[in-house]
């Protein structure tokens, strides 16, 4: 028998198991055969298929999530810290990749910081001080859901900074990074780059608008994003050209699929720090499709400049 008919008979087996009553009281309550009487065939197949597909992406991101929790314990024993970086485009799927990688581990242990519009105060001092003050103590993990790197493209396409303010961040921020966070080899720091595809973050603004469970994801920026695609990809290569260095490397994520960028960035997370009981049967090696060098999406975009008269994201 081949596979694939052997799949299509289970299907078929387990949809024929729907419509026979369990038994169970509360399985054959009112709602159980209320739904049943009114899902079509085809209807049952979506359900389980769409079931089965999203049950197989959360066993595959188990074992990575374990490995997360030894690394998480690892980092407690020897005092260490690590800073991870979520930067990237609206709708890039930086969130959804947060509450992955989250999800198991000890909440005694990480934070995740997304700091809002600076207030009056804030505005008047160092754009790096409020960044700073959230750093991780001994042990522990802290991932910023957008980062400092919002002056080098959120601020300056939106005008929420001045051009002086966004060139003194370009000149300064490695010197930050080198001085205050790569200390000594205390602290580990992943900057990640989600990079969505222009139609892509369409379809999920799309998606936002007409579903009331997300439109509190809109924003002032997602309702431009569309119409200023081509600002942010200017921002994004300068970004790129001025701060990907050897000591503090850009990692870009390709997200449209979102499941594979979750399970590639646990993959550049679990891989930036040695640790005790790494299960050696796990492939951590990264997906060359997904995840991109810092060096070499630059030398892409330069490649699409050439070609089309500008980089295209």
């Amino acid at each position: 028998m081949k596979p694939s008919q052997k799949s299509s008979d289970t299907l078929k087996d387990i949809l024929k198991g729907l419509d026979t009553p369990s038994g169970d009281p509360d399985t054959d309550s009112y709602y159980h055969n209320h739904l049943y009487s009114i899902l079509q065939e085809r209807h049952k197949r979506e359900i389980i298929r769409s079931s089965l597909v999203k049950y197989f992406k959360s066993e595959e991101l188990k074992p990575y999530q374990a490995e997360l929790i030894k690394m998480q314990a690892h980092l407690e024993r020897t005092g260490k810290k690590m800073i991870i970086l979520f930067d990237g485009r609206d709708a890039s799927g930086k969130g959804g990749t947060i509450r992955r990688v989250t999800r198991y581990m000890n909440e005694k242990h990480y934070r995740v910081v997304a700091l809002g519009k600076p207030n009056p105060v804030q505005q008047t001092e160092l754009h790096m001080k409020r960044y700073i003050e959230q750093f991780p103590r001994a042990g522990e993990i802290v991932l910023f859901d957008r980062s400092w790197y919002n002056r080098a493209m959120v601020e300056p396409v939106m005008a929420f900074c001045t051009s002086e303010q966004y060139a003194r961040f370009l000149k300064k921020v490695t010197l930050y990074e080198n001085n205050f966070i790569l200390d000594a080899g205390r602290t580990t720091l992943l900057k990640l780059y989600f990079s969505v595809s222009k139609e892509e973050q369409a379809r999920r603004f799309e998606r936002r608008r007409n579903d009331p469970l997300r439109q509190w994801k809109l924003s002032e920026v997602d309702l431009q994003a569309q119409e200023l695609w081509d600002e942010f990809t200017h921002k994004k290569q300068v970004m790129l050209q001025k701060t990907h260095t050897k000591e503090s490397p850009w990692l870009i994520i390709k997200s449209d699929d979102k499941h594979r960028a979750r399970l590639e960035t646990m993959k550049l997370i679990l891989s930036s720090v040695k640790y005790r009981g790494r299960r050696r049967s796990l492939d951590y090696s990264p997906d060359r499709e997904i995840v991109v060098p810092g060096d070499l999406e630059l030398a892409r975009m330069k490649r699409q400049a050439k070609k089309y008269g500008k980089p295209l994201g």
